[in-house]
C-alpha cells in the first residue's frame, strides 16, 4: 500500500491535522494509476514583477490578466514503477515530439518537489507528459506561466486521486499557486480567472508572496471583458532571458526605487480596478511597461529587448488615442511584443486601426486576438 509523507506548508492554514500527523495512507478507493487533463491560461502582467530573491520569491507585488486563447494543455498520467529510487522517472513529449531539453527542466522542478517533501511520492511512479501551446512557443506569450500552472495543476489533482487530501477547492488552488511559482514565478497568477495577483497586497487580504491570489470578485465588470491583442513584432529568441533578467536586478542602482513604485503603482491599481476607471488603469499600465523596459537598459550590462518597431506601434498608438479619444493603451512584457488593452465596447474601432496601422509592423503581419479568461479548465 502507497504510504508516503505529505508536507503541507505550515504558512497556510489547510488540513492542521494532517500537517501534525504527516504519515498518510492512501484514501480507501483511490487508484493507483491515472490519466489527469488540465487546460490553463498564460497571462500578461500590468504591474511587472521583475527581480526576485530567494526560492523563487517576487521583490514586489504583481498583477495580472488572465488571457483565454493562449494556453497550454497537459495531459499527465502516472503508473506505479516497478522498482523505486530516488529519481524522477519521466517521460515529456511537446506538441508530440520527444523534447530533451524541456524533459531536464521538469525534471530538475519535480526533484526538488520530491526531495524537499512538498511532493515525496513522485519517485514511486512513471510519470508520461504531453504538453501543446495554443500559441507558437515563440510568439513572446509567456508559455512558462501556462504550461508550469498546467503542471502543478495535474501535480495537484494526482495528490487528490491517490490520497483526497485537497477536496476544498480554494486550498486546491492554492497549493497548485504554490507549486507552479516554484516552476516559474508568473505562472501562479495564471490558476484564477479575470485577474491573479502575486505578493503581499495591504489592501487585499490573503495576498502573500507563496502563492497567487484571485482578484475577480473585486475587479470592476469592464475589465472582465477586456481584450488583449497580441502584436508579434518578433518571434526570434530574446537576447536575455527573463530569469538572467532577474539576477540583473541585484545590481541595478534603481532597484530599490523601482520596488517602491511597483508597490505604490499596484496599490492606486487596486482602487482603479474597482472604480472602472479605464484610463487611469491604461496610464498605470504604459509606465509600468516602459519602466520594465527603463530597468534592462539601466542594468549592469545593459541590454535593450524593445526593436524599432516596438516603437513605432508606441507612437502610433499614442496617436489614435490623442486623434479618437478612445481608450486604446499598451502593455509589454519582457520582450519586443506589444499587447493591445482595450475595453470590448470599442473593439469595432479598434480593429480598422490595427489592420491598416500596426499589422504592416509585425512579424509577417500576423497578431494573435486575446481577450481576458475565465481561469484553468480540466477535461
Amino acid at each position: 500500500m502507497l504510504e508516503k509523507r505529505l508536507f503541507y506548508f505550515p504558512q497556510l492554514s489547510i488540513m492542521q491535522s494532517i500537517y501534525h500527523n504527516p504519515l498518510l495512507r492512501m484514501a480507501p478507493g483511490y487508484a493507483f494509476s491515472g490519466d489527469i487533463h488540465w487546460q490553463s491560461p498564460s497571462n500578461i502582467a500590468i504591474v511587472k514583477y521583475w527581480g526576485k530573491h530567494g526560492q523563487q520569491l517576487p521583490r514586489n507585488p504583481s498583477i495580472s490578466f488572465t488571457l483565454q486563447a493562449a494556453y497550454t494543455e497537459t495531459e499527465f498520467s502516472y503508473v506505479p514503477r516497478e522498482t523505486t529510487g530516488e529519481e524522477i522517472s519521466l517521460d515529456f513529449f511537446f506538441e508530440g515530439q520527444a523534447q530533451a531539453a524541456f524533459a531536464q527542466k521538469i525534471v530538475k522542478f519535480l526533484s526538488a518537489l520530491a526531495a524537499e517533501e512538498i511532493l515525496p511520492f513522485l519517485t514511486q511512479f512513471h510519470l508520461t507528459i504531453h504538453s501543446a501551446n495554443s500559441f507558437p512557443h515563440s510568439a513572446g506569450i509567456a508559455s512558462s506561466a501556462s504550461s508550469m500552472s498546467a503542471l502543478a495543476l495535474c501535480l495537484c489533482s494526482m495528490e487528490q486521486e491517490l490520497f483526497g487530501t485537497l477536496t476544498d477547492p480554494v486550498e486546491f488552488y492554492r497549493k497548485a499557486s504554490f507549486l507552479a511559482r516554484l516552476g516559474s514565478g508568473s505562472a501562479c497568477r495564471s490558476l484564477y480567472p479575470v485577474m491573479g495577483s502575486w505578493g503581499k497586497i495591504e489592501k487585499q487580504a490573503g495576498s502573500s508572496d507563496l502563492w497567487g491570489s484571485p482578484c475577480a470578485d473585486w475587479v470592476h465588470p469592464v475589465f472582465h471583458t477586456f481584450h488583449d491583442d497580441i502584436l508579434i513584432v518578433s518571434k526570434g529568441e530574446k537576447s536575455v532571458s527573463s530569469r538572467a533578467g532577474h539576477q540583473l536586478m541585484e545590481g541595478n542602482p534603481y532597484a530599490n526605487a523601482r520596488y517602491q513604485q511597483a508597490t505604490n503603482n499596484l496599490d492606486q491599481l487596486v482602487d482603479i480596478l474597482k472604480s472602472g476607471d479605464v484610463h487611469a488603469f491604461g496610464q498605470i499600465a504604459e509606465l509600468e511597461a516602459l519602466t520594465l523596459h527603463a530597468l534592462m537598459m539601466s542594468s549592469q550590462p545593459p541590454y535593450l529587448l524593445m526593436k524599432p518597431n516596438s516603437l513605432a506601434m508606441i507612437e502610433k498608438i499614442r496617436q489614435y488615442r490623442l486623434d479618437t479619444q478612445q481608450p486604446l493603451y499598451f502593455t509589454l512584457d519582457a520582450g519586443p511584443n506589444l499587447h493591445l488593452l482595450y475595453p470590448a465596447e470599442i473593439a469595432g474601432h479598434v480593429a480598422p486601426f490595427i489592420q491598416a496601422e500596426l499589422l504592416p509592423l509585425c512579424e509577417e503581419g500576423k497578431y494573435i486576438a486575446d481577450r481576458v479568461g475565465t481561469g484553468p479548465v480540466k477535461f
